[in-house]
């Protein structure tokens, strides 16, 4: 009769399960995550993962969720820091690239396009949906502080796609750390000055309001 595990017991192995899933994928792609290969890692039966997990969807999507919340942390917590608006957005942006450097197979894992979608895993789009959250909350707070003008949401995706580019890329090894976080931090200058377009400069603005 199979042991009965406690509460810790079973997220502990689930921990592992996961990390195991994630190892493959860093390794050998999507392709070499199955339960047979991650049940070899653990060194456990064939079929003691699927006590756990119905499936490979369920086991990456989970990996992924963990990811996405891993890094939503590391931004809310870069946005939480003391400073004006400008200085927490830059902030935010250094979090996600350094995100992305400590962690390159959570992050190509995260985005991986051969993977099932997020409809039918909805603790992977509530992850997913955080992560989002954090890349418009800094714009917001430099709009609502007169740095920029726009709909907060575009702009944030705007910067996402334009950064997710540029860290594909020096993952892809096209790119030197150095010169990809150069360009990472032109092109966030440059996307900026253009949501500034039309607007005073802060001190005018602010003797205006007075």
């Amino acid at each position: 009769m199979p042991k009965t595990l406690s509460q810790t017991e079973i997220l502990e192995f689930r921990a592992r399960l996961l990390a195991a899933a994630e190892g493959l994928f860093a390794r050998d792609g999507v392709g070499a995550v199955s339960m047979r290969r991650v049940a070899e890692v653990l060194g456990c039966s064939a079929a003691t993962p699927y006590r756990y997990f119905a499936d490979k969807g369920e086991i990456l999507a989970s990996v992924r969720a963990a990811a996405f919340d891993r890094f939503a942390e590391a931004l809310e917590t870069a946005f939480a820091a003391k400073g004006s608006a400008m200085e927490r957005s830059a902030a935010v942006g250094r979090a996600y690239w350094d995100f992305a450097m400590r962690e390159p197979d959570a992050y190509r894992l995260m985005f991986d396009l051969q993977q099932p979608g997020e409809r039918d895993y909805p603790e992977l789009k509530r992850a997913r949906d955080r992560a989002e959250r954090t890349m418009s909350a800094h714009v917001q707070a430099m709009i609502e502080d007169g740095w920029i003008q726009g709909d907060a949401r575009e702009i944030g995706r705007v910067i996402w796609s334009g950064v997710h580019g540029i860290v594909v890329l020096k993952l892809a090894g096209r790119f030197g750390e150095a010169e990809a976080f150069d360009l990472f931090r032109s092109m966030t200058r440059l996307l900026f000055q253009g949501a500034r377009a039309g607007l005073p400069p802060r001190a005018e603005r602010h003797q205006t309001e007075a």
